[in-house]
């Protein structure tokens, strides 16, 4: 997959003398979009490498070391729900910005952000610090488990500072339509994690062998190091945004213009975050093998809905920014693409779920127990995945034209209205049950998703422009 998106993104990185303000609003939408897409698909995939080789390398060592992982996952998803709900406020002020011609409002932002991936870190520092063990035995009472899982997340939030510029670097980037540097390094920065790994985990070398205290090491180093240079190169590289950091002040009409988009964005992924803890704590009574099982299918998860989220990211700033120069017939475009590119990326993901979800659980050293429960989980929750991806390119347009209340309204729905009642409603069923709230609650959600999109477009644009998006 890696291959075939750089290929892509090689073939259609053309016309660079173009003026970015004229591609933006000029270039064809198809092939605009998948230029921007295609770097942003490869960075989500490669945020998402992170979590999966940790695992995949954690899964030799046993089943409750894999537990161990699987029950910090979710964590890890709100450090990033942190970052990308922050950045994607700034990169929608941005693009908006620049799309007005206001240069020094977007430059403002965009070292608004900066500082924000600060404030963002100290948050998980200090929760790493206090609270660890507090949350791990929610969800394990094996005291190996809660050892291992304490000392993962600890090393995680404490060193997240990297994550954080990494995805607030790249959010800015994809804002000015420049959308190679953040892959590039997001790319050194799996790499590296991939390298350090099996050192840090098995003792090669004659290193200390951490085993899952090793592969949280590995993890921050790389994100560290990638994230440094990702601050370099927007600091000083940066051509058409001007960051400043001497002197700096927060400014009041700034931040609500980042948080108005943002805030809904960062309490939608958080809630994610939180559903799937509150997954777990139901699962936990039935079995914590099960836990296991469903921390292997968020990590896959996370594989397949990371290129959605990549076109949803490149869909954002070409929205945006369309919608401020008054390019209605484009912002239609960009949406129709969006859901056409969607529609293909979650069709294909199904049917691999559909036919080979023994061979995705044996990448993980799946026990006989493991099989038994995530055959049928992953056959199951599969089912809906193209409507999941309709939720996401909705939201993504919400959040462009500055309408993230949608977006939140939607994932609440989505998740706390029906995923997690019909998870506990079934749990008391059969655990194959449990994982039919999926597909349920991603039909739901994108049926509501598309009403809603009608119902804004006729109100912020003109008759006839937004009718034709979803018809």
């Amino acid at each position: 997959m890696f291959i075939v998106i750089h290929l892509w993104f090689n073939i259609l990185v053309t016309n660079e003398q173009m003026d970015k303000t004229k591609r933006m609003v000029e270039a064809p939408v198809l092939p605009l979009l998948l230029r921007m897409s295609g770097p942003a698909v490869f960075s989500m995939l490669i945020v998402s490498l992170y979590n999966i080789v940790d695992s995949l390398f954690v899964a030799e060592l046993s089943e409750m070391a894999l537990r161990s992982v699987s029950i910090i996952f979710p964590i890890q998803m709100l450090m990033i729900a942190f970052a990308v709900g922050t950045s994607v406020g700034v990169n929608s002020y941005v693009a908006r910005r620049l799309g007005a011609g206001d240069l020094e409002s977007a430059s403002e932002a965009a070292t608004h952000g900066l500082v924000l991936s600060f404030v963002n870190w100290g948050i998980f520092l200090i929760a790493g610090l206090t609270a660890a063990p507090a949350i791990v035995t929610l969800f394990s009472d094996h005291a190996g488990v809660v050892g291992d899982s304490v000392a993962y997340l600890r090393i995680v939030t404490i060193g997240s500072l990297g994550l954080f510029w990494q995805i607030h670097c790249e959010k800015i980037f994809q804002a000015t339509g420049n959308m190679t540097r953040a892959m590039y390094i997001q790319l050194a920065g799996a790499i590296l994690n991939i390298i350090l790994d099996p050192f840090l985990i098995f003792g090669w070398l004659g290193l200390p062998a951490m085993g899952v205290a090793g592969a949280a090491v590995a993890t921050i180093v790389a994100q560290l190091i990638a994230g440094f240079a990702a601050i370099y190169l927007l600091v000083k590289k940066e051509e058409v945004l001007d960051i400043r950091l001497r002197g700096f002040r927060f400014n009041g009409r700034i931040l609500f213009s980042i948080y108005r988009v943002g805030l809904p964005s960062l309490v939608m992924q958080s809630i994610m975050s939180f559903v799937g803890m509150v997954f777990n704590m139901i699962l936990k009574p039935i079995s914590e093998i099960a836990i296991t099982v469903f921390g292997v299918y968020l990590r896959l998860e996370s594989f397949v809905f990371m290129p959605v989220f990549g076109v949803g990211q490149g869909m954002l700033p070409l929205t945006a920014y369309n919608f401020g120069a008054k390019r209605y017939d484009r912002v239609r475009l960009v949406l129709q693409h969006g859901l056409t590119l969607t529609t293909a990326i979650m069709a294909f993901s199904t049917v691999i779920f559909q036919l080979f979800p023994r061979l995705l659980l044996g990448a993980f050293k799946a026990t006989e127990q493991m099989y038994t429960m995530g055959i049928p989980a992953f056959r199951h929750i599969s089912i809906c995945f193209v409507f999941a991806g309709v939720s996401i390119m909705l939201s993504n347009s919400f959040q462009a034209l500055g309408q993230g209340k949608y977006s939140l309204f939607i994932s609440i729905f989505r998740q706390v209205v029906l995923l997690l009642p019909l998870a506990w409603l079934f749990a008391g069923l059969h655990l194959d049950y449990v994982w039919f709230a999926y597909p349920i609650s991603d039909l739901g959600a994108a049926l509501l998703s598309a009403v809603l999109y009608r119902r804004l477009t006729r109100r912020i644009m003109p008759e006839g422009e937004a009718v034709a998006v979803i018809a």
